[in-house]
């Protein structure tokens, strides 16, 4: 099946591209590589939450945050490719997580993201992943995630 069947089979429609608010490019595609720069959780002109995980936010929201994250990187590299269905396979994910002091879930926040990748990509969406706690994440985020995906040419 195709990745862009699959994604309206599980009712899922992509938020228009965000472009960026600094300096870079939200996705460079360079020998058959492409590379999502970090991604933030936003639902139209409004972030999704603010704050930490283990302090104001739970690992529920933070896994929906990833999840948010993830659309808004999948609708950026669909506008860079042209279409998901040139994806051959997702090969990294990093996911950042503002974290309290003491928080220890970040692979588990960070599943928000790959759990929606293996729906969508099937065996081409199982990768490589780092879940990085960190003290401060941009605007006040409590995730932010970027990827790499091979593409066909």
């Amino acid at each position: 099946m195709s990745h862009e069947k699959r994604l309206a089979e599980l009712g899922i429609v992509l938020p228009p591209p965000r472009s960026p608010a600094f300096a870079y490019v939200p996705v460079a595609v360079h020998g058959g590589l492409a590379w999502v720069s970090g991604q933030l959780p936003w639902v139209g002109d409004t972030l999704m939450a603010r704050g930490r995980l283990g302090a104001e936010i739970d690992v529920a929201a933070g896994r929906e945050c990833a999840r948010c994250c993830l659309l808004n990187g999948l609708a950026v590299l669909r506008a860079a490719i042209g279409s998901l269905d040139r994806v051959e396979r997702i090969v990294k994910v990093v996911g950042f997580v503002a974290s309290a002091p003491g928080f220890v879930e970040q692979p588990a926040v960070v599943d928000g993201a790959s759990t929606l990748l293996g729906e969508l990509f099937g065996e081409a969406g199982r990768h490589a992943r780092s879940a990085v706690g960190v003290a401060e994440l941009p605007r006040g985020i409590p995730v932010e995630i970027e990827f790499t995906a091979a593409v066909r040419s």
